[in-house]
């Protein structure tokens, strides 16, 4: 599905999936994604009979980053809900989380990551403050176990 190019794709069209199929209205419109990745662990290894003074890499257990939504309150309960079923100990509470990069005119998907079996880690709200004009943001951390990109 990833679309190559020259010129690199601008990072301020995206689409989110909170693994409920939907990526229109409110619910999905996020003002920040952050901390996308993942990471391989390497094991060093060496015999102690070895005739090379050099220690083997050895391929170890893959790490996914956490990842950081943030919006703006919208008076909804979805998030709550969800973070609730998890720390209920629901077993399907578990989604797979999907951000998809458009290209500049929204006509397509360039590219797209999966966060499989994705809980809510952290939900914060605020700050707020009663001289300020900012939006009164909402900031989500979403720990998953597994990244594929397409």
């Amino acid at each position: 599905m990833a679309i190559r190019r020259d010129r690199p794709y601008t990072e301020f069209n995206f689409l989110v999936d909170l693994g409920t199929g939907d990526t229109d209205g409110p619910e999905a419109g996020f003002q920040e994604i952050s901390g996308l990745g993942q990471e391989v662990a390497v094991t060093e290894y060496r015999n102690g009979n070895s005739k090379e003074n050099a220690v083997l890499k050895l391929t170890g257990l893959n790490k996914a980053t956490d990842v950081t939504l943030k919006r703006g309150v919208i008076g909804s309960l979805g998030l709550y809900n969800w973070l609730n079923d998890i720390r209920n100990g629901n077993q399907n509470a578990l989604r797979t989380v999907t951000i998809m990069l458009q290209n500049e005119d929204h006509s397509g998907t360039v590219q797209t990551w999966k966060l499989l079996r994705a809980r809510i880690t952290k939900h914060t709200s605020g700050p707020f403050n009663a001289k300020g004009s900012d939006v009164a943001m909402e900031e989500l951390v979403l720990t998953y176990e597994r990244l594929e990109m397409e």
